[in-house]
């Protein structure tokens, strides 16, 4: 039953704006970056024969997007997809299906959670394809030292994923709670915003909206905080679903 819901779930997702903002918030830090190259193609040839292009490359686009990208999307497509019952007014309509509260409830985290591994992966793609599109169109411009695939793909995406669960839980939480969506939006935004202005001090390792900045800011950080506020968050959203008188 609970893959029936979160196949229902999955093409829900069509009538927001969410899975737009997944693939233009995702890309967008990549496109940047081939523009500005190809404005300044001339200093291309001496920028690619550098031995530590990839990495580089890597870092540059991993500032805009763990400090400013990665949190406002997770805060926007969760807010987005969480609040679609409560833009039809279809909470009634769900509640009759011969389904329980928690499949409805982890069938939505569950297409949230999907969509923020398409956000890294399109994202891992666009990083490759700002290094290449450069080389491809520009004459003159020699292949880049390295291979991609030595970078720390797959850990480094991995632990950005696991920063990145206390704002869904968060902010899922919220937008399951609240009819206006611009109430979820609005006190997430605060909320980052606040992980912005802390992120120097001590109280910044237990915020979680933090984790993305600081494991740009400082590197890999302890992961057990991020990983107990999303367990945390999750369980006290869920009770306040699965106890809510008002169904609609």
């Amino acid at each position: 039953m609970f893959i029936h819901v979160l196949q229902s779930e999955w093409l829900k997702r069509k009538r927001s704006f969410a899975s737009t903002l997944v693939l233009g918030g995702s890309l967008f830090t990549p496109v940047v970056v081939i523009i500005a190259r190809l404005i300044q193609h001339k200093a291309l040839p001496k920028l690619y024969a550098m031995d530590a292009f990839w990495p580089q490359l890597w870092r540059s686009c991993w500032e805009s997007v763990a400090v400013f990208f990665l949190p406002l999307g997770a805060i926007l497509a969760t807010s987005l997809i969480a609040q679609l019952e409560f833009k039809s007014n279809a909470w009634k309509q769900v509640h009759t299906l011969p389904v329980s509260a928690a499949s409805i409830f982890l069938a939505k985290l569950a297409v949230v959670l999907v969509m923020l591994l398409q956000y890294l992966l399109l994202f891992t793609a666009g990083i490759y394809a700002a290094g290449m599109i450069p080389y491809a169109l520009v004459p003159g411009v020699p292949y880049p030292k390295g291979s991609f695939l030595d970078l720390p793909l797959w850990r480094v995406n991995a632990l950005y994923f696991v920063d990145t669960l206390p704002i869904v839980a968060a902010q899922y939480l919220m937008a399951l709670r609240f009819h206006n969506f611009l109430i979820p939006i609005g006190v997430g935004f605060m909320a980052w915003i606040g992980a912005l202005a802390a992120v120097s001090s001590k109280v910044a390792a237990w915020w979680p909206y933090s984790y993305t900045i600081l494991h740009h800011l400082k590197g890999a950080q302890p992961r057990w905080p991020a990983f107990g506020f999303f367990l945390l968050l999750t369980a006290a959203g869920y009770v306040l679903f699965a106890t809510r008188r008002e169904k609609g």
